[in-house]
């Protein structure tokens, strides 16, 4: 029942402008599935789904062309795990500490991911502050950043 409503969350978010989980539980009830707000919440999370903005100026979920844990190299693991101290984020802003002088090539890695829930990086000499298009795609990247180099 999972698989099959994740996949009918993938079909709807690709054929309709889903801007709110309320819209998207509507769509899945009309098709047929019951389910409530925390698990559509769970689905969204699994399936990496995103917000982009539309054309018409609104954002919108789609899925995530390049999951992030798909996009860490090894090379990118071993910067962080020898340069990065602590990470941590408030809404949409992510704050990389590093050792004196690596802030850049933290940013460096992270900017070659290409996400397209990132805005950029700023680095300084031990900060490295990267800005994501929303909070939840902040604390999203920030979990992935800590799972895959275990800070």
């Amino acid at each position: 029942m999972k698989s099959k409503r994740q996949e009918q969350i993938l079909a709807l978010i690709q054929d309709h402008d889903i801007e709110t989980q309320e819209q998207l539980l509507d769509e899945l009830k009309k098709s047929g599935f019951q389910a409530t707000q925390a698990t559509i919440s769970r689905d969204i999370k699994q399936l990496r789904i995103i917000k982009e903005l539309g054309p018409n100026g609104t954002y919108r979920y789609v899925s995530s062309p390049k999951p992030v844990e798909h996009a860490f190299s090894a090379k990118l693991n071993m910067i962080f795990r020898q340069c990065v101290t602590s990470i941590d984020y408030a809404q949409n802003l992510i704050v990389i500490k590093t050792m004196p002088g690596l802030a850049n090539a933290a940013c460096s890695a992270i900017d070659k991911l290409e996400l397209p829930e990132m805005l950029g990086t700023l680095a300084g000499d031990d900060t490295c502050v990267v800005i994501m298009r929303d909070n939840a795609s902040a604390a999203t990247f920030c979990a992935e950043i800590r799972e895959q180099i275990e800070v």
